[in-house]
């Protein structure tokens, strides 16, 4: 039952049988008649078929919501009883906003370390997604913002609250700065992240906050290549001090401190809310509580 279960979320997750049927490493037949048997089994109509997927009936999408928990507490049964067995093992799929990337890094580095078993999946996204991936059972945590859009039941812990940096070009005339302001920057060539980005957001409201209308000539939801662009030279981003820092190391670019942000937002680690956790996401969390008292920003 729980295999069909999980092809029944997964055909959601994809809107797709053949799609499916790859994700879940089984033959688009298996998948179909593994649905099939599960309606039977249900009695009732799960999915719409035509000559493509159609969608969820009303029935499917009440049996979808109560597959996710059914599913969701199989695995972590599964999970506790392997580390009794064998300790902690398994791989965490954690999904990132790209301006805590750096952070994530650090947070699997040290999980690593203490339990060699863990391994991880490390994915850059949107803050809403990672919402929705965790619903999903998708991943399993997410490292995103803690206080600026609905999360819904999850369990948290802080690791930082953002400072924004201006990055740019070594020669550029505001290099030199100990630190600028929202209003020096509105004049500048920017490139910055996609508005879909919730860092983008709050740059957003920092601006408005300041009287400043900023213009970016060129966007991205990657902050490497916003790097990569400053290092030509004409342009300037910001970011998130760490990786700011991150990102200047070693090449002809500097991070300077903007001063007077008039909003700044908690940055942490999100998991489905659970009594208990599982021995893995426990110890993950406890690890995240190990980091932020010595690197918080």
């Amino acid at each position: 039952m729980i295999a069909k279960l999980e092809m029944l979320i997964a055909l959601a997750q994809e809107r797709h049988f053949g799609r499916a049927a790859e994700a879940l490493g089984i033959t688009q037949p298996t998948l179909s008649a593994g649905i099939k048997q599960l309606e039977d089994h249900l009695g009732v109509k799960l999915v719409e078929r035509g000559s493509r997927f159609g969608g969820l009936t009303p029935e499917g999408q009440r049996a979808l919501v109560m597959a996710r928990r059914i599913v969701g507490d199989s695995r972590r049964l599964r999970d506790e009883m392997r580390a009794k067995r064998d300790g902690l093992t398994g791989k965490i799929r954690l999904g990132v906003i790209p301006t805590a990337l750096t952070w994530a890094s650090h947070l699997a580095a040290e999980m690593t370390v203490k339990h060699p078993g863990v391994s991880f999946q490390i994915t850059s996204t949107t803050s809403q997604n990672i919402k929705t991936l965790l619903d999903n059972l998708e991943i399993d945590a997410g490292l995103t913002y803690l206080d600026n859009e609905p999360l819904g039941r999850v369990s948290t812990v802080q690791l930082y609250t953002e400072a924004y940096h201006l990055v740019c070009h070594r020669d550029h005339p505001l290099a030199g700065r100990d630190q600028v302001t929202w209003g020096d920057l509105g004049a500048q060539n920017l490139c910055l992240l996609t508005p879909d980005m919730q860092n983008r957001r709050i740059i957003n409201r920092n601006f408005h906050e300041a009287g400043v209308t900023p213009m970016a000539t060129i966007e991205s939801n990657s902050t490497v290549v916003l790097a990569a662009t400053v290092a030509r030279g004409g342009w300037v981003t910001i970011l998130p001090s760490d990786m700011a820092d991150f990102l200047v190391a070693g090449r002809a670019t500097v991070a300077v401190p903007i001063a007077g942000a008039a909003l700044s937002h908690r940055v942490g680690l999100v998991t489905e809310f659970q009594e208990p956790h599982t021995p893995v996401l426990a110890a993950l969390m406890q690890t995240a509580k190990d980091i932020a008292p010595r690197s918080a920003s």
